[in-house]
């Protein structure tokens, strides 16, 4: 993929830490310019150029995307990637969780994309890459706002890819399984036996371990690429054989 990425640009939110990190930091090895929103740098000084950006307000998004208009009027890829969880069922879920959750997860990928059109429009390969997950295909125990916010994720996917075609710009996403990431460490924190629940959670994807973020960051990367140009309204499982296999105990 050496030369695919080489002086294009791309926005990835939720890029100082996790897959967006990964995605970022694939980005710039590829020869990307790359533009990392987040709330905090992170890690990705030296990868990206850092914008302050919380996804969930329409007014950052809007100051965001004049900053990058201040560099260039064209956007290639968009990796939308910035997410937040929550961890209950429907009765443990509260009014203000939801509102929370799905204003950052769904609508914030959507502020974040119509604010990207009329970049990508300039690009020749426009191409957006939603980060989703296998809680919108696999009913998950305790994740009941997350699981329906990622489901409007990939809802959400089909339904830009179908209006964004005729202008020739590619919507897709990826469904990662459980990955090793920092969001999954503070959850496991959280619970009464870390170890134990980690064991739990690699044991029931079929690879027996945790997705990376490195492995994630690939497939996004593959959907991004201009070289995909007839791929478009494609959800890629990387969840570890998960939701497609069901072996023997």
């Amino acid at each position: 993929m050496s030369a695919e990425f080489q002086g294009l640009n791309a926005v990835v939110t939720g890029a100082g830490s996790g897959i967006g990190l990964a995605v970022a930091r694939a980005l710039h090895a590829e020869g990307a310019r790359v533009f990392g929103l987040d709330l905090a740098q992170g890690e990705m000084s030296g990868v990206a150029t850092w914008i302050s950006c919380d996804v969930g307000d329409l007014d950052c998004v809007t100051a965001a995307f004049e900053e990058i208009a201040k560099v260039t009027d064209t956007i290639d890829i968009v990796a939308n990637n910035a997410g937040i969880g929550a961890v209950g069922s429907v009765e443990d879920s509260t009014e203000a969780e939801w509102q929370r959750v799905l204003n950052v997860n769904v609508v914030g990928i959507s502020r974040i994309s119509a604010a990207a059109m009329p970049f990508l429009r300039r690009s020749n390969s426009g191409a957006i890459v939603n980060t989703c997950s296998i809680a919108a295909t696999a009913g998950l125990p305790k994740r009941a706002v997350y699981s329906a916010s990622k489901g409007a994720v990939m809802s959400l996917t089909l339904a830009m890819a179908a209006d964004a075609v005729k202008e020739k710009i590619r919507v897709n996403c990826v469904n990662p399984g459980t990955a090793d990431t920092p969001w999954v460490e503070r959850l496991l924190s959280q619970a009464k036996d870390p170890s134990l629940e980690r064991q739990s959670l690699e044991a029931r994807q079929p690879l027996g371990r945790l997705v990376s973020a490195d492995e994630v960051a690939n497939a996004i990367l593959y959907l991004a690429n201009p070289r995909q140009a007839s791929t478009t309204g494609t959800i890629l499982a990387v969840d570890g054989g998960m939701q497609g296999l069901r072996l023997p105990k």
